[in-house]
């Protein structure tokens, strides 16, 4: 009987991932604080992605761009039962940890592998979401029509203006580059996916100084917004290599 996709990924869950939610337990019920051991939790985290009660995780995308916050999600649904609720909610929901710790803790308690790969994560999908949304803001403002203006307009602009090509066009060439079937819709995990295949798009086909600018335009935007300054990373951009 020839197994399904959803089951052989299953399959690769592996005893150090079993090991790494003990461990979380057994942290968290010896009095280690909960987000201090969920990061060392994800430090000895090993599978790329699972199936877990039905659902696909893929924590690394294109093999470098570590999702840390989804794995979050994941070894908190592990020990759901140890976590006071309202600090859990404000940590998955809000991105508000319930400790306040340097990048220099959180590196260390990852692991230094696991940091690279969260940086690609953060530039690749973070900044770049950002990005197409600053460039949104300023279409905005230059139209002076923000109250009536359509959003799949000021979206046709912003990715003309940072990639020169299409939205449906990308799409298209990322899928067909991905071997992913073209669909009328899009899941939440192949638009992080083809978020970094446009960061990686971008770094291809535009000079480093305009590389650098937009970088900086959407880091600007990401504190705006309120995004927890401990994560956001000012230095030049150079995690992008595998």
């Amino acid at each position: 009987m020839v197994k399904s996709q959803n089951e052989e990924i299953s399959q690769q869950l592996t005893s150090l991932d079993d090991e790494a939610i003990r461990l979380f337990r057994y942290e968290i019920t010896s009095g280690v604080h909960w987000y201090l051991g969920l990061l060392k939790a994800v430090g000895r985290w090993s599978s790329p992605e699972e199936v877990c009660q039905g659902r696909h995780y893929q924590y690394l995308i294109e093999g470098s761009a570590f999702d840390w916050q989804l794995l979050a999600e994941r070894l908190c649904d592990a020990v759901d039962d140890l976590l006071p609720e309202k600090e859990k909610s404000d940590f998955l929901l809000k991105g508000k940890p319930p400790l306040d710790i340097t990048k220099e803790q959180f590196q260390e308690l990852i692991g230094a592998v696991k940091y690279k790969q969260y940086l690609n994560y953060f530039y690749g999908i973070t900044v770049e979401d950002a990005l197409l949304l600053a460039v949104k803001d300023e279409v905005r403002k230059e139209r002076h029509l923000a109250a009536i203006i359509k959003e799949e307009d000021t979206t046709a602009e912003a990715f003309m203006r940072i990639y020169a090509e299409t939205q449906p066009v990308l799409l298209e060439q990322f899928r067909k580059e991905k071997h992913h079937r073209r669909l009328r819709s899009i899941s939440l995990s192949e638009l992080k996916q083809f978020t970094y295949w446009l960061f990686m798009y971008r770094i291809k086909y535009n000079d480093k100084s305009r590389v650098a600018s937009d970088t900086k335009k959407a880091l600007d935007w990401l504190n705006r917004s309120g995004y927890p300054e401990r994560f956001i990373i000012t230095r030049p951009l150079v995690a992008y290599k595998r």
